[in-house]
């Protein structure tokens, strides 16, 4: 069945919580979420010590649908792949590579690594998972409907420990 709302699968996110939790443990930590959608990553977050987080979301209507500026204590509405991305400690790239083409999906990974100064998250469907639009939003579009957990390996450099579901896998890349 395909999502009504902007979210994706629970997944792997207890994952990303407990790998950021283990860097967090150095001290407080500032993060960049890319496609926030509903604001899962920022209430995923929430008990950790977060200096700051910022969102970079597409698509406008979301940060008032979803309160997005309640969560987050920056919202940039643009696209990710032309912006330039703040630098943060942790930059989290949460179910969105796999609504843009490969070659756009590798060169925001790129960018994602560069602005990281610890590490970089991809959580994305490793499973045959088309998605259309959804509530107006043609950004929701799975353009790649076919990653797996092999292809994506192969795809993006620098992946240390990954953690795979039946729907959604999730990635690390250390950067320091």
């Amino acid at each position: 069945m395909l999502p009504t709302m902007p979210m994706s699968s629970a997944e792997g996110k207890d994952w990303i919580h407990d790998r950021i939790a283990g860097l967090t443990a150095e001290g407080a930590v500032t993060v960049l979420d890319i496609g926030p959608g509903v604001g899962t990553y920022a209430k995923l977050l929430k008990d950790l010590p977060i200096d700051r987080i910022t969102g970079i979301e597409i698509y406008e209507p979301y940060v008032t649908t979803y309160r997005l500026r309640d969560y987050y204590d920056e919202i940039v509405v643009a696209d990710a792949r032309e912006a330039d991305l703040p630098a943060a400690d942790v930059v989290i790239l949460g179910d969105v590579a796999e609504h843009m083409s490969e070659p756009d999906a590798l060169a925001l990974w790129d960018k994602a690594r560069k602005a990281a100064r610890r590490a970089v998250y991809l959580s994305i469907p490793v499973v045959h998972y088309p998605q259309g639009e959804i509530e107006g939003n043609p950004h929701e579009v799975h353009v790649v409907e076919d990653w797996n957990h092999e292809r994506i390996l192969e795809t993006f450099p620098g992946i240390g420990r990954s953690w795979t579901g039946t729907e959604v896998g999730v990635y690390e890349c250390l950067t320091s």
